[in-house]
């Protein structure tokens, strides 16, 4: 399955005087989808008043099909807007004397409509062709199927950066895996060098004979050694980093709804690195810690919008 990006936009038209010509008597419809990132699904719709009434199923149809984002639809009748003034059809205004004429038996003093008034309830009144709410329907599943392959496209795009960013992760991990076997044989050397050096200007300078023997020198050294090692290894940081890229990629690859789950694998990335850079002796394996927090980050800040 694919990975998408919570980030998408498209567009669609119909109806229309090009269908009006081919024999539908539709008016013209547009509607465009766009949408950022969201913790979950956030549907906004921004409908003129004569579709306000299929809210509910374009949020079913919407819903179905999407699992996050802040998701705001727009639609509306080509040609017409909400403040637009609609010439009231003979029928209408035949209407709206007939009742103000009875109103007026009645109530002898009640005022006259205005043209205002007249204009402002014809508008009200004035239906739409028959199946609009349909119709609308239908070029809501085209613009959703548009915006989704958009979603798909950013998503494969999202994909392909993290796999990379995964590959060279990898390559610095396997850079500090030979670093700490060598600092552990320099401090142990190191030590034995201070060592010696020390018994020797001890000796030069007349002081008691030393008892200390070759090997009891070499255990010391060993034992100071073993403890450095133990500091510094960043063996099980490595391995925990290396189960948590396998993880990612695989989830990568499963694609489908995974963007909460990278998201706490990145944050597990993180803590990784930053052990690294604290349990760090060298400036090798702090520069390696930083490139690993670098990528680190830039894989965050894509996973924010994978759905």
């Amino acid at each position: 399955m694919a990975v998408y990006s919570m980030t998408g936009y498209a567009t669609a038209q119909s109806g229309g005087p090009q269908a009006a010509s081919a024999g539908e008597a539709q008016p013209g419809l547009g509607m465009e989808i766009r949408s950022v990132n969201s913790r979950f699904l956030d549907l906004t719709f921004k409908l003129s008043d004569d579709l306000r009434g299929t809210e509910p199923a374009l949020r079913e149809l919407l819903g179905a099909r999407l699992k996050r984002g802040k998701v705001e639809v727009r639609a509306w009748i080509e040609g017409r807007s909400d403040g637009a003034v609609r010439p009231p059809s003979v029928a209408d205004l035949q209407r709206l004397v007939g009742l103000q004429d009875s109103i007026q038996a009645w109530c002898p003093k009640a005022a006259p409509l205005s043209v205002a008034e007249v204009l402002q309830l014809t508008s009200r009144q004035q239906a739409l062709p028959g199946g609009l709410h349909e119709h609308l329907l239908e070029l809501a599943q085209t613009t959703l199927d548009g915006f989704v392959a958009a979603r798909e496209r950013e998503g494969k795009r999202l994909a392909d950066m993290l796999l990379d960013r995964l590959k060279q992760l990898r390559q610095l991990a396997r850079d500090a895996q030979p670093l700490i076997p060598q600092l552990v044989a320099q401090q142990r050397q190191r030590f034995i060098d201070r060592w010696n050096e020390a018994l020797n200007a001890s000796a030069a300078a007349g002081g008691t004979a030393n008892t200390l023997t070759s090997e009891t020198v070499q255990d010391r050294a060993l034992t100071e050694a073993t403890a450095f090692a133990i500091r510094i290894d960043v063996a099980e940081e490595l391995t925990r980093l290396d189960s948590h890229l396998e993880e990612i990629e695989r989830l990568i690859k499963k694609g489908s709804e995974v963007g909460k789950r990278l998201d706490f694998l990145i944050q597990e990335l993180h803590r990784e690195a930053n052990t690294m850079g604290a349990k760090s002796s060298s400036l090798e394996l702090t520069r390696i810690s930083v490139d690993m927090k670098v990528l680190i980050e830039q894989m965050r800040e894509q996973v924010q919008n994978i759905e």
